[in-house]
């Protein structure tokens, strides 16, 4: 009896329970469903209320149920925001979450004239910092910038968004507003955003401190886990003082062999007694031997580092700022027993780059321009450029947490493998780090790459020389059609080239050096065509006042008659090779062909006759150029020369219109220009063939009256042009050589007969 009774009271009891559960359950799906409006206000219809949701996994059911995340219409709102991030109060960066640059970009914009960024104008009393107007000048000075909205395919605030970290003197007020306020901001759609610093102490966020909307971040520091791939571009961070075009070149001057230096490993910086990012930097003295893997730290900064102070922290002050001794050992310094930052970063083979306060750091740059290669700790940083740039061909991406691993992992990488690791990263600084200018354009390539993917560069280019900021893929999408990728893909360049005569003069006499050089250079074995540019003020010449040749000549009448035209992409120009001419240069066939052969070899150089230098003038402060004879030159003036027909393009599309402009004003200079071009791309000297005694300035006068070259204002011209060169590109380009290739036998004491191109030493 008693059994029955607690039978019944268990079952009452379950009955309740279930009861209870079925009524809280319609409650919550009650909660749970939609306003009672459907379109236009109508009720909504019998049975259309909002189904359970489904769980795909065991931790869906913590997250936040669809639409419950507040964002703006049509930017990714919806997104999910995790409890951490709602703490860390960045709800502002993440309301654009979800955007791809196929949901949050307008491609249309971009279709009718191409990738053109617009930059806003300054408003009135808007402080902007000087890194943030390098960025600015970056933009404006770059081949994309338009002065046109209308014309836009990207936009560009004005307003300093560089520093969001509300301790710093640089931050700007009131952005929220300022931003909203832009009647061209369309809630960020097409927007670019530069920041370095966000967020400040003591947590850091990632916030900038406004709502992005769809706009895309270029952001230095930026976490893996708010990176959006293929929308936002991580950047590096650099300091205020970093150039704004050129910066220094990296500091392999050469390749020693075995690639070993001083240190091992090196790292001297702060060490954080507390919050975050202090972790790894307070547990590296367990790594430290004193010997070949130095990591020293101090805790003197800050204002209050003592009041934190730790039981380490006056040994690593001691020997973070130990005063050098050196000793003598007969007149000569033996050693020294400090540690100078510089003098360390120049002498390791590997620089420990752990993460600050922020994911990313200033050693970062400064070891990839050492040539020290960068051993990452920065667990969940998403490296500058990781969309192109393959980190594990310049860098050793490490762990925190498996921090005394790190030495034996790196003594165990081969010297080949440092070597091509220390190589890389100096080809990776040069390309898109050592200045402002060059991290800017990087980016706004990367996001030009994104917006048409069929002509988009290739890992290769990116990661190999000359880079992806010289390889311009609307040129061609085969690599094959640049002249840097022969080697890779085992080709070589066609074995014709096409000449293409620059004419200024009229054509008055059959005994003209113009018809002269044509007939030569027809004669060639190796010449497939001539192009004659016809800049002369006079009309063209009727067909039959050319000589017969066994090729085809081609008279083109140049556009506007300026000087750059001769360097104009023209259709018409089939082979991979220019042998570019003035009308009054003199050359004999087989001068032609020994010159075509020497370039097969150096398809990516500038190959020729008259060689020009140029020097530092201490007196004047000043670039100066030079035509006189010496042991070495800079330049191979393309009066007579052979190059890529790429360069004809990249002179064209990638140079900014005020030096061409220059160029045509001044009816000069174009050649030097060339010459820097091709040097800034190559990072290597033209190359000079058999030395010939006389050209153009000792020579031309007799020849041509109207030649440019007896203008006496003509060498003052080409100085100027020297500097202003310089100043654009930021530093000196051109690279001094002292190497001259001759014929095999040239002018040797042997018998004519043995010798191959037998006419040169005739001449």
């Amino acid at each position: 009896m008693q059994a029955k009774k607690r039978y019944l009271t268990l079952l009452s009891a379950a009955t309740c329970l279930a009861l209870l559960l079925y009524l809280g359950g319609v409650q919550l799906r009650a909660a749970r469903a939609p306003p009672p409006a459907g379109r236009h206000g109508a009720a909504p219809r019998p049975g259309s209320e909002r189904p359970w949701p489904r769980f795909p996994d065991a931790l869906r059911p913590f997250a936040e149920p669809e639409g419950a995340a507040g964002g703006d219409a049509g930017g990714g709102g919806g997104g999910r925001v995790s409890p951490r991030q709602r703490r860390d109060g960045s709800a502002g960066l993440y309301r654009g979450r979800r955007c791809r640059m196929e949901s949050c970009f307008d491609f249309a914009l971009c279709q009718k004239n191409g990738f053109k960024v617009y930059v806003y104008p300054q408003q009135k009393g808007e402080k902007i910092a000087e890194s943030y107007q390098n960025v600015l000048a970056a933009i404006e000075g770059s081949r994309f910038y338009t002065s046109d909205p209308s014309q836009a395919c990207l936009f560009v605030l004005s307003l300093d968004t560089l520093d969001r970290d509300q301790l710093s003197p640089q931050y700007v007020h009131n952005l929220r507003s300022k931003v909203q306020s832009l009647h061209l901001w369309n809630n960020g759609r097409n927007h670019l955003i530069f920041n370095l610093y966000s967020g400040t102490w003591p947590d850091y966020t990632e916030d900038v401190g406004f709502d992005i909307g769809q706009a895309m971040l270029a952001k230095a520091s930026i976490s893996t886990e708010n990176f959006r791939p293929n929308f936002d571009v991580s950047i590096p961070l650099f300091s205020k003082d970093h150039p704004r075009t050129g910066g220094e070149k990296g500091f392999l001057r050469f390749n020693t062999i075995p690639p070993l230096r001083k240190y091992m490993l090196v790292f001297k910086g702060k060490r954080y007694l507390t919050g975050i990012g202090s972790d790894t930097r307070n547990a590296l003295y367990h790594v430290h031997n004193g010997e070949d893997v130095v990591l020293l730290t101090t805790c003197k900064h800050g204002k209050d580092w003592q009041k934190h102070k730790d039981s380490r922290c006056d040994r690593d002050n001691a020997e973070y700022e130990k005063v050098c001794v050196v000793k003598f050992i007969k007149q000569t310094p033996a050693g020294c027993l400090t540690y100078d930052y510089r003098e360390m970063l120049h002498n390791a083979t590997f620089c420990l780059v752990p993460r600050g306060r922020r994911l990313g750091s200033f050693r970062f740059l400064e070891a990839l321009q050492a040539a020290c290669v960068p051993v990452m700790l920065s667990n969940g940083w998403e490296l500058p450029f990781s969309e192109v740039i393959d980190w594990k061909q310049a860098a050793v991406i490490g762990d925190e947490r498996l921090l005394l691993q790190i030495p034996s992992t790196i003594r165990s990488i081969h010297q080949d493998k440092i070597l091509a690791l220390r190589q890389q990263t100096q080809f990776l600084w040069e390309a898109y780090f050592s200045s402002v200018e060059k991290i800017v354009l990087t980016t706004l390539e990367i996001i030009q790459d994104r917006i048409f993917k069929h002509i988009s560069r290739n890992s290769l280019i990116w990661n190999k020389h000359p880079g992806g900021l010289f390889v311009l893929p609307q040129y061609s999408s085969y690599l094959g059609d640049f002249p840097y990728y022969y080697a890779n893909l085992g080709l070589k360049p066609l074995p014709t080239f096409t000449a293409v005569i620059h004419a200024v003069t009229p054509l008055v006499s059959q005994s003209q050096p113009v018809l002269k050089l044509l007939v030569a250079v027809a004669k060639s074995q190796y010449c497939a065509q001539i192009i004659v540019l016809w800049n002369c003020d006079k009309p063209l010449p009727a067909k039959h006042r050319w000589p017969a040749t066994s090729v085809p000549v081609i008279v083109i009448e140049g556009e506007s008659k300026v000087m750059s035209s001769r360097f104009l992409p023209y259709d018409n120009i089939v082979t991979d090779a220019v042998l570019s001419l003035d009308e009054d240069t003199v050359l004999s066939t087989t001068e032609v062909d020994f010159a075509f052969t020497v370039w097969q070899s150096f398809p990516e150089r500038i190959v020729g006759y008259p060689a020009r230098s140029h020097f530092w003038d201490n007196t004047k402060e000043r670039w100066g150029y030079t035509s006189k004879w010496t042991n070495d030159y800079s330049m191979v003036l393309t009066g007579a020369a052979i190059y890529h027909k790429y360069y004809h393009y990249l002179y064209t599309h990638y140079l900014p219109a005020s030096l061409k402009n220059m160029v045509d004003q001044l009816a000069n200079c174009e050649d030097i220009l060339m010459n820097f071009l091709v040097s800034a791309v190559t990072k290597l000297p033209p190359i000079k063939v058999t030395q010939k005694k006389q050209y153009k300035e000792t020579m031309m006068g007799q020849t041509s009256r109207a030649s440019r070259w007896a203008d006496p204002d003509h060498f003052a011209q080409r100085q100027s042009c020297m500097n202003t060169f310089a100043s654009w590109f930021g530093y000196m380009p051109l690279i001094h050589s002292q190497m001259r290739l001759d014929p095999v036998l040239f002018k040797d004491q042997v018998s004519i007969l043995r010798k191959k191109y037998r006419d040169i030493e005739r001449l």
